[in-house]
């Protein structure tokens, strides 16, 4: 083949490959291409046999289809892949050119369909989730261990806020779903109640209620109180005055522009007492105890976008509701040991 013919050729190879006619088969390569998967298959199938008999009877149909079919990609192209004779088939030079790109682009379209087959499923993808509870221990943390067992491909992206940023990036569809704090119906959201934690008061190791069990208001009501200006330090800030302003006192409480790290810090060194959830008491801090407040429990929500199709947050809520069932059932039996053995 001269130079220019076989310039050409790869022209129209390319073209018919990345934009090309309207194909009316549903297997073309790309929307509009001319070129169709059964072609390339058929082309790379007797290239790997040799022969058109074997290449049909590997791909289960009929010799005169793949000959038909090579045939009439040839006289579109304007050149011959084969040459054929008694004996079988032999690449041409430009034949070898399509197998080359026709192998590449088969792969590449098995790879696609694999990726969005696993991103349907949800064990693909990417989430963004809005966190208002330490990942330390608890439900969270268990959930988020779990997931990650189960759908390790799914790339996972934490964002800590407090619950009215995570509320307004759900409605933006700038995070999935946000596990917050409190009972409510937010609008435009769907939302399920999935856990609960122990709220904990923050004593320094020296204070005289360290030592007890678990605590009460009362017991901390004349005591002064801190809490971070970041998040969640404004909810702390709140809970601490409505329950402080219920016993009758003046809350004392202070805000400083610290992490929770230094907050404890803060607490160690005696300058006044904080309160946090559950699960931050998996994380050990120098110089300071967590005792439980007496019947103070603080329920935690998964919110979410009932509009939001992503795959891989259907699967992460069926992991969170099933882990809260499992969780029911075993408090249930802890209470009623003998109901799992009543008859039906």
């Amino acid at each position: 083949m001269a130079i220019s013919a076989f310039t050409a050729f790869n022209t129209r190879l390319a073209a018919d490959f990345e934009t090309g006619d309207k194909c009316r088969d549903k297997e073309s390569i790309l929307p509009g291409s001319r070129i169709e998967l059964r072609h390339i298959r058929y082309v790379v199938a007797a290239a790997d046999h040799g022969s058109f008999r074997r290449a049909a009877a590997a791909l289960g149909i009929q010799e005169s289809a793949v000959s038909r079919r090579i045939r009439d990609l040839e006289d579109r192209l304007g050149t011959a892949f084969f040459i054929r004779s008694p004996g079988g088939v032999k690449l041409t030079h430009a034949g070898k050119q399509f197998v080359q790109r026709g192998r590449k682009a088969l792969s590449e379209i098995g790879l696609a369909k694999a990726e969005i087959s696993a991103i349907g499923r949800g064990d693909d993808g990417h989430l963004k989730i809005g966190i208002f509870s330490s990942l330390a221990s608890g439900f969270l943390s268990e959930l988020v261990q779990a997931f990650g067992e189960q759908h390790a491909a799914v790339q996972l992206t934490f964002i800590d806020g407090n619950p009215a940023e995570h509320l307004a990036s759900i409605r933006q569809h700038q995070l999935d779903v946000a596990f917050i704090t409190g009972f409510g119906s937010w609008p435009n959201c769907a939302s399920q109640h999935l856990w609960s934690e122990r709220i904990f008061a923050v004593l320094p190791v020296h204070h005289p209620r360290a030592g007890d069990l678990k605590v009460n208001f009362e017991d901390l009501a004349h005591e002064p109180f801190m809490v971070s200006e970041a998040a969640p330090g404004e909810e702390i800030h709140d809970y601490l005055v409505q329950r402080l302003a219920s016993l009758g006192r003046h809350p004392d409480i202070h805000q400083h522009l610290v992490g929770r790290d230094n907050l404890m810090q803060l607490v160690a060194l005696g300058r006044g007492l904080t309160v946090t959830s559950e699960a931050t008491t998996g994380t050990q801090f120098p110089g300071v105890v967590f005792r439980p407040i007496e019947d103070e429990v603080l329920p935690f929500c998964g919110v979410w976008s009932a509009s939001n199709e992503n795959p891989a947050l259907a699967a992460l809520l069926d992991l969170a509701r099933s882990m809260t069932s499992a969780v029911e059932q075993s408090a249930f039996n802890f209470l009623f040991p003998d109901q799992g053995d009543a008859d039906p």
